[in-house]
Parts: structure tokens; sequence; C-alpha cells
């Protein structure tokens, strides 16, 4: 089963929840701003992909943060605790396919999910 993370109101968010529906992808949806980060699960992703890769510094959330707490966030534990208080710092969605972890939307990794 795919699960996919993210905030339902987020245009990359919402870009891959179609494509997976007009694919044909069955998956389950996990909303940050209902359900929160799961720890373990944000563990795995920054194993797997690391924090460079998850966190967004791109978004107006990490624009609006303290350059104290941005310059934190820059090693691992920092990045960490930010991303479980602050769950719009993660790059979005992050998915879930068997060990695969995915984070953003792109096509060609989408496609290789229906393989």
């Amino acid at each position: 089963m795919i699960k996919l993370y993210g905030i339902p109101n987020c245009d990359t968010v919402k870009k891959a929840r179609r494509w997976l529906d007009e694919h044909g992808v069955a998956y389950e949806f996990h909303d940050f701003k209902k359900q929160g980060v799961p720890p373990d699960r944000l563990d795995h992703w920054l194993a797997v992909v690391g924090a460079e890769r998850l966190l967004n510094r791109q978004g107006t959330t990490w624009r609006r943060l303290d350059a104290t707490v941005q310059s934190q966030a820059l090693e691992a534990a920092g990045a960490r605790t930010l991303m479980l208080v602050q769950p719009s710092v993660i790059r979005r969605p992050v998915v879930e396919a068997g060990t695969r972890v995915l984070v953003g939307f792109d096509e060609t990794a989408y496609a290789s999910l229906v393989r």
C-alpha cells in the first residue's frame, strides 16, 4: 500500500493525488495539519533521503523563520525537531511505497510505482 503524506491544500500534493487517481493507484493520505508528522516515519525518511532533500527551504514557512532557527535546522537534529514542530517545512508530498521514499512530485518517479 502506498501512503502519501502532505497538506491537502498544497498544489504539489494536489498534483500528486490527481496523478495517482488518474492512474488508478490506491493510496492512503496522511494529513500533516490534522494528524501531525509521525516521528518514526520522519526518522525513516531522514535515514533514506536525508534532511537536505526533505527540508523545504523555498517555502514561505522557512522564509518566515528566525535566522537562529534556520541555522539550527542545518544540523540533522535541529532539522528533525523543526519538521516535527513545523510540518510545513517538509518538502511535499512524501510518498512511501514499500521500502521506497519519494519526496516532491516527479511523473517519472511516480510512473515507477505502477510498473
